[in-house]
């Protein structure tokens, strides 16, 4: 590797430190660190900035290792379902379409850069706002703790079709035709037992992140080679790997350089292009499309057959535009099909589209609750797997997150509540194996409010409801929703730090469990009954 391209330039740790400055005070507004660094992006051009080879290398590395922790979480049947297929592509042909005749429309004013445009120009700039941005929906769903309910799963699926589909536009439009020695890929399948063989010997340490690190990079340079784009390579070594037990794991180690490497990328789109003043107006006109992009989304998810909450959920996962429209917006200015322009009005509606979306989310709940009677009209008779009715009158106990600490509270509870206990577990699969085990175990989210509608009896003889979340802000949201339905009864909620715990108690919670100290009582009450035999 050519030592300049690892060396930092003096300015990039100063950039870095903005980025944090930045980030820092748009979290404090409620809004994403991620918005931060975007605006200390812009704020850096504009005083003239230059990104240095540090931060495109950040930004890539980010990318890859984003895409192939994406890999990790996903299956390929999760892919091959209607809802995921269906609406990924019904939704890029109509906004195409729709978008490009909307831009056709302005081309008939005198607004500057739409005047006199041609419909190939049109449809270039509808096809690059169709998508919607990874990062962000990845971001969200990480911080709430949904990666794997219903909403999560298929807005995650609907992003990597579309993403599949820039790949496939940015390898023809830059002529790059893959080798014959892309059918040798195939032979990726019978390896992943290798790379199996490999993870668990690695252990839990370092050697776990750096494993996560090589497979990201090998996978990425390998389909290089062979005349694809690397990020599908990082996307495919993961998805190699997501059947393996410590899939989870690795994906929890590699988090934090995720998002590290990633501060780099939002800095580089900050920084990719100075917009004028006629550049942020067309850009604030363009992003009067995007509730018509949200509608078509919640539109196709109903038809396929998704609750309205769902729907309106994976909706508003996907309500942004995205880093690879930007891509596909570069290599239209590049080949010179679009004009200059064109590339700092599509960061600008990013940019816009994520300090949008960020604050919308946080009380996407409570617009569902106003306008629940009109959304439900668009839903169908017909329930997917894991949206349908449950009958749980009688439960007087219940857990909510069927992980490690929430399979032994459901072991350590049956034991009083024989026959009156149920987990609710949002991963489909994890369900499904623990009932298979003789568990009463049931597929749901409880921060979503439509969970109560599909078992609206439960909270009737409910005594004791635990909290065993993997995220601190899914168990936060779960107390709120518990307390909206008028639930009465006890609370415990587990935690892993003193703040948190504080946070909860001042919900309501009874009780908390910090599971580091809960795990150390544990430890020395056991190792004093052994010591007192």
């Amino acid at each position: 590797m050519d030592a300049q391209l690892i060396s930092i330039h003096y300015s990039d740790p100063l950039w870095i430190a903005i980025a944090f400055v930045c980030g820092l005070t748009v979290k404090n507004f409620g809004l994403p660190p991620l918005v931060g660094f975007l605006f200390a992006g812009f704020v850096l051009n504009g005083l003239g900035a230059k990104d240095g080879e540090f931060l495109g290398i950040l930004s890539d590395m980010g990318i890859t290792l984003l895409l192939f922790s994406i890999g990790l979480k996903l299956k390929l049947s999760s892919l091959a379902r209607p809802e995921v297929w269906g609406t990924a592509t019904l939704h890029m042909g109509l906004v195409t379409l729709i978008f490009g005749i909307l831009v056709m429309l302005l081309s008939y004013t005198s607004v500057p850069l739409f005047h006199g445009m041609e419909a190939e120009t049109a449809l270039l700039i509808a096809f690059a706002m169709t998508f919607s941005s990874t990062v962000f929906a990845v971001k969200v769903l990480d911080e709430s703790g949904t990666n794997n309910a219903l909403h999560g799963q298929t807005s995650i699926g609907v992003l990597v079709i579309q993403d599949i589909a820039a790949v496939i536009f940015i390898a023809v439009s830059m002529g790059k035709i893959p080798s014959l020695w892309t059918v040798t890929l195939i032979l990726l399948i019978p390896m992943r037992f290798i790379f199996y063989k490999i993870l668990d010997k690695v252990g839990h340490g370092e050697l776990l992140i750096l494993f996560g690190i090589s497979m990201a990079l090998i996978g990425a340079d390998l389909f290089e080679l062979v005349g694809m784009k690397g990020d599908v390579g990082a996307l495919v070594f993961g998805m190699l790997l997501a059947k393996h037990s410590k899939s989870t794991e690795l994906a929890k180690a590699l988090l934090g350089f995720k998002e590290l490497f990633l501060v780099g990328f939002f800095l580089s789109v900050g920084m990719t292009a100075m917009p004028s003043g006629t550049d942020v107006l067309i850009a604030l006109l363009l992003m009067l499309f995007l509730p018509l992009k949200v509608a078509i989304y919640f539109g196709l998810f109903s038809l396929f057959n998704l609750r309205s909450n769902s729907a309106w959920r994976a909706s508003l996962n996907l309500a942004n535009y995205s880093e690879f429209g930007l891509i596909v917006g570069a290599i239209a200015v590049s080949s010179g099909w679009l004009a200059g322009e064109w590339l700092a009005i599509l960061a600008l509606i990013l940019a816009f589209s994520f300090i949008l979306s960020a604050p919308i989310i946080s009380i996407r709940d409570s617009l569902y609750e106003r306008w629940r009677t009109k959304m439900n009209r668009f839903e169908r008779k017909n329930r997917l797997a894991g949206e349908e009715h449950l009958a749980l009158s009688h439960i007087k106990a219940v857990v909510f997150g069927m992980g490690r600490m929430g399979v032994a509270a459901y072991n350590a509870l049956e034991k009083n509540y024989a026959g009156n206990i149920a987990g609710v577990e949002v991963d489909r699969e994890r369900a499904t194996r623990l009932t298979q085990q003789g568990r009463n175990v049931y597929t749901g989210d409880v921060t979503n409010p439509d969970f109560w509608i599909r078992a609206p009896e439960l909270h009737h003889d409910l005594e004791w409801v635990l909290l065993t979340l993997p995220n601190h802000q899914a168990n936060m949201n779960s107390v709120l929703r518990l307390k909206e339905m008028g639930y009465q009864g006890r609370i415990a909620a587990t935690a892993k730090h003193h703040d948190e715990e504080d946070e909860l108690k001042a919900l309501g919670v009874d009780h908390t469990f910090n599971i580091y100290t809960v795990a150390g009582l544990g430890f020395a009450n056991e190792l004093e009954s052994f010591l007192s035999k």
